[in-house]
């Protein structure tokens, strides 16, 4: 029967996980179920506070701003502070300024507080991936990230519908309630997660800590260059709010219209995510996100074809379906390139990459458009869709093989093999132990695929 093969699957999928992944997923919700005041921020400016749409946008951009520079702030945090501390703050921050920003009037003041904005709720989101990479044993870690991209969007769609209400009664009263549900999210994890850092080794009397420095990010060639694909890919699916809009109202269709044809990307994830993560979860990386990355830029690319709202619908489901395939196996490769005791800061520069696309693509998008045309901006997705597949099918030829329960580690600042994580016993903790953490002990007769990674850079001082 139907309901007993649903009833496998969702057990299947959900198996396995520690309870530890299950409150920080919970959190997740939680957070993107009151995710309003992005929803409804133009509408605020321009038509509550009479502001212009030049001014709205100046307020949105310095909002991505922060999210840029606090990106690799919060990855540092979580690997010195710990990734615990780095929500807490990171959270409470974000509540705070929320709150605050549903008060301030002077625009100088709204400016710089939706900045703080975009600071602190930005910089919760490498300690979160981090977290997550240090609770869920490595097979289990693209499902894992699958459901949590699943939750953020299910929470994203019913906060979009909610805040549509909201904003009729009292927009101070969105702000609010934002605030408080980030602050419940701060309380879930004050109560419910402990840190999970993996404790660190020093191999060796001369060795230090193991500690990773922004600069052994930097000279981390592979990794970086999957950060510059994660670029491009980002800077195509950000078309999807920012170019798809001002190209179909400049082709006659209504907001009404546009609103049609982008909620088909919201009710995809919200249905396929999970099925999609079944079929991909231990399928070659490479080729998924060569497909993805080729489903992008062609996804985006028929938009130029498209006349009416059921065909931009239907390039809509194209694109949608590559950011089903690329959010969990990206993510997931992040971790796989990720020294044990550098993961927020690896997976700080890797939310930047899609911050600061959040930031150029409105730029890229507003100048192709008024010089070239809309199609021009299409042909563009489809030649950067293009390079990053090619990119990623070069790149990865030489990615070792995933060993399950194996991850790299860094000693004196330069990746020398992999680290053997213990079983962390499906989430229980006894007393005294790190929930979570597991056990690290170094491996001596690592393969030495990751050491050209670390490129011999030194350690944080």
């Amino acid at each position: 029967m139907p309901s007993v093969a649903l009833r496998r699957a969702v057990r299947e999928t959900v198996a396995g996980l520690p309870r530890e992944f299950w409150w920080l997923w919970t959190s997740t919700l939680v957070n993107r179920l009151g995710a309003f005041v992005a929803t409804f921020m133009a509408l605020y400016l321009t038509l509550d506070r009479g502001y212009s749409a030049s001014y709205a946008g100046l307020v949105a951009s310095l909002h991505g701003l922060g999210g840029v520079v606090s990106a690799l702030a919060g990855g540092v945090m979580a690997d010195r502070l710990g990734r615990r501390p780095t929500l807490l703050v990171a959270q409470g921050s974000t509540a705070a300024a929320v709150a605050l920003l549903g008060f301030v009037q002077d625009p100088v003041a709204i400016a710089a507080v939706a900045f703080l904005v975009g600071m602190a709720s930005n910089a919760s989101r490498p300690a979160v991936q981090a977290m997550m990479a240090d609770i869920v044993r490595p097979q289990d870690r693209v499902r894992a990230f699958s459901l949590n991209y699943w939750a953020i969007n299910l929470g994203f769609a019913v906060s979009s519908m909610a805040a549509g209400f909201i904003a009729e009664v009292s927009y101070r009263a969105g702000f609010l309630i934002e605030a408080g549900m980030t602050a419940v999210c701060a309380v879930l994890v004050f109560v419910k997660l402990p840190e999970s850092r993996p404790e660190r080794i020093a191999r060796s009397a001369g060795a230090p800590d193991g500690e990773v420095s922004l600069r052994t990010v930097v000279r981390d060639g592979r990794y970086m260059a999957v950060v510059g694909l994660s670029f491009l890919v980002a800077l195509i699916f950000q078309q999807g709010s920012v170019g798809l809009p001002v190209a179909m109202g400049e082709a006659g269709f209504s907001p009404a219209d546009y609103g049609m044809a982008i909620a088909v990307n919201g009710v995809l994830i919200v249905v396929l995510q999970i099925p999609v993560t079944r079929v991909i979860e231990h399928r070659d990386p490479r080729s998924l996100l060569v497909v993805s990355s080729l489903l992008a830029g062609y996804g985006f690319g028929l938009t130029a074809f498209a006349g009416s709202v059921g065909v931009f619908a239907l390039t809509v489901c194209v694109w949608t379906l590559a950011e089903i395939v690329n959010a969990p196996t990206q993510t997931g490769l992040v971790v796989r390139l990720s020294p044990v005791h550098g993961r927020g800061r690896y997976q700080g520069m890797y939310s930047m990459s899609w911050s600061a696309a959040a930031l150029i693509a409105p730029l890229l998008s507003g100048v192709v458009i008024d010089r070239f045309g809309a199609r021009w901006l299409w042909g563009v997705c489809a030649v950067v869709g293009t390079a990053a597949a090619f990119g990623y099918g070069v790149l990865m030829r030489r990615l070792p093989d995933e060993r399950t329960g194996e991850e790299r580690v860094v000693e004196g600042g330069v990746v020398v093999g992999e680290a053997v994580v213990g079983e962390r016993g499906g989430g229980e903790r006894g007393g005294g132990e790190r929930g979570g953490a597991g056990r690290v002990a170094a491996r001596e007769d690592a393969g030495t695929d990751a050491v050209e990674a670390g490129g011999g850079a030194e350690a944080l001082a």
